[in-house]
């Protein structure tokens, strides 16, 4: 919870402006899964975030290895979850 607060205060701490946060996978992903919805929540909604996948590879979002995926299926993220964290076209065709 420590790790999902932190995001949310400094998402709220922007201000109404862009946030940027780079995830990367592995265990993050389920430690964020559980707990960064319920943080990000008011001034720290992820209407303004920019996202980053640091260790994506490129593969289609339903790939095994796919960082992006492993968000989108685990619903880390705030809002319906890991669906809010994704750029609307993500997935090797649009990089």
């Amino acid at each position: 919870p420590a790790l999902a607060q932190l995001v949310a205060e400094q998402a709220a701490a922007a201000g109404g402006g862009r946030f940027s946060l780079g995830l990367s996978g592995g265990s993050l992903v389920g430690i964020l899964s559980r707990h960064l919805a319920a943080a990000a929540a008011g001034p720290a909604a992820p209407a303004r975030w920019l996202v980053a996948f640091c260790d994506e590879r490129l593969v289609p979002p339903e790939h095994p290895e796919s960082t992006g995926g492993a968000y989108k299926v685990s619903g880390a993220g705030p809002g319906r979850a890991g669906e809010a964290l994704l750029p609307p076209r993500a997935g090797p065709d649009r990089c």
